[in-house]
């Protein structure tokens, strides 16, 4: 194994070990608002300082694989297409930490008819699950299942069409759970921006892979 090579493969167990801290975050985020767990909202705040830093742990060892090593084709592919994945995971990160933030605010549970019209709690597990299927297409280096999070994200995307009519009615008929309501709607749009990230991870390992672009194509 050449030096090179010895540091691709730390980088990809660098990205493995972020992929597995922001999926951690986003679970222990659904877990402290469903059942109003502010201790554990507190442990995703705190640990979003660790996320951070390994986020630029990551920036660093990329810029010295290109500054020393100078790879080329597929390699410098994998290194650019990390890069971009990297970024994304902490922004997944910092959604976990916005809800665990939006936990602390609260002072009652969250009312379940409010998280069954909402597709909450769908959605948590919709995001988790295209999370962990992005990280195995990045592990096996596996496109077709890389491919599979555009239809998985579809879920998330219908979710979020149809909470602004569901919220509306919900608040229409519990006019003192308006707060609640609008920090539900709120949470409902961070996690369909999770699967957003996780589209743009997936079109990196595509790229990376097979040499092709997908970024702003429609279709996919």
């Amino acid at each position: 194994m050449t030096h090179l090579d010895s540091e691709l493969k730390q980088l990809k167990e660098s990205i493995n070990e972020l992929f597995l801290m922001v999926i951690s975050q986003l679970a222990k985020s659904k877990e402290a608002l469903v059942n109003l767990d502010q201790d554990l909202a507190r442990e995703v705040r705190a640990n979003e300082r660790r996320v951070n830093s390994y986020e630029l742990k990551i920036d660093r060892d990329c810029e010295n694989i290109i500054a020393l090593f100078n790879p080329v084709a597929i390699d410098l592919r994998f290194v650019l297409a990390s890069l971009k994945i990297n970024s994304n995971l902490e922004r997944i990160g910092d959604i976990a930490e916005g809800i665990a933030n939006y936990v602390l605010y609260l002072k009652y549970e969250p009312d379940h008819d409010l998280l069954e019209v909402s597709q909450l709690v769908t959605m948590f597990d919709t995001s988790i699950r295209i999370l962990d299927n992005v990280m195995r297409a990045y592990s096996q280096e596996d496109t077709n299942l890389a491919r599979n999070v555009f239809k998985q994200d579809e879920l998330l995307d219908q979710i979020n069409i149809n909470a602004t009519h569901v919220i509306a009615e919900y608040i229409k008929n519990n006019p003192d759970k308006i707060h609640q309501s609008l920090f539900t709607i709120s949470t409902v749009r961070k996690l369909e921006r999770v699967g957003d990230q996780c589209k743009n991870i997936a079109e990196e390992i595509i790229f990376y892979i097979e040499a092709k672009v997908l970024k702003h194509k429609h279709g996919k």
